[in-house]
């Protein structure tokens, strides 16, 4: 029997300002600005069933040099997403969410955090504030 072994590329970091809509696989250091958890609307299920118990999640504005973008934490991404950390995100994509891009990690992505880096996150660039118009081309 013979075992290959897989040969693992080198993640190559971009900067939050080359982030496209519906784009993937993106690793980025980023500085969380802030974190906003975001109450779930209340969902009502029969009257006899279990509680339904809705995820956590936080809109966080995050960034570095070159701009700005809301992230979406969710779950235990919100205890590690707190304002003032350094963070690497790994396999991140972009989710479209009324016309505007937000970053976000799947269950395929892995947020790590890491020492600080001494950038000011450009907030006069914030990518969520851009939005976007679904056009259907016709070949």
């Amino acid at each position: 029997m013979e075992t290959t072994t897989v040969q693992k590329r080198k993640p190559v970091f971009v900067k939050v300002d080359h982030l496209k809509p519906g784009t993937k696989g993106h690793t980025l250091t980023v500085n969380v600005v802030e974190s906003n958890p975001v109450i779930p609307a209340i969902r009502r299920s029969g009257s006899f069933s279990q509680p339904f118990r809705s995820p956590r999640i936080a809109e966080c504005l995050i960034g570095d040099d070159t701009g700005c973008i809301l992230f979406t934490a969710r779950n235990d991404q919100v205890d590690v997403m707190k304002s003032g950390a350094t963070v690497i995100l790994r396999n991140a994509k972009i989710d479209m969410f009324k016309g505007t891009m937000r970053l976000a990690v799947d269950k395929w992505g892995l947020i790590e955090v890491t020492d600080p880096v001494p950038f000011e996150v450009n907030r006069a660039n914030n990518l969520s504030l851009v939005e976007y118009e679904l056009v259907t081309v016709l070949e």
